[in-house]
């Protein structure tokens, strides 16, 4: 029974789309309010996380909290320049390195938080 009303609702979808006219217009519209619902989620992931763990942020020394802080902001600016950067060929690289920096900072610091 769910699986058929999540095909219905699916299919509503689509027939929106492909019927009403502007129907890209308002899939973009969609696409854009579930992009805003993920990244919201995802702020307030951070945001407890923040909050129940305060006391180990703390702990740490200035500088690694510089580099979590700065990681954690070049991962928002990515997000928010994907679109731009995957345009070329080079800015998907850049990108893609530019990821792979961020989410390597943020594992530094946590291993190294771990260890003590």
């Amino acid at each position: 029974m769910v699986a058929a009303r999540n095909i219905l609702i699916i299919a509503v979808l689509a027939a929106g789309v492909a019927f009403l006219p502007n129907g890209g217009n308002v899939a973009d519209a969609a696409l854009a309010a579930i992009s805003m619902a993920f990244l919201a989620g995802i702020a307030w992931t951070v945001y407890r996380l923040t909050y129940d763990f305060r006391t180990s942020l703390l702990a740490l020394p200035e500088s690694r909290r510089v580099v979590l802080y700065a990681s954690y902001g070049l991962i928002v600016l990515l997000v928010a320049g994907a679109p731009k950067m995957f345009d070329t060929g080079l800015g998907t690289l850049a990108w893609l390195l530019l990821l792979g920096s961020s989410v390597v900072g943020i594992w530094l610091v946590i291993s190294e938080a771990r260890s003590h």
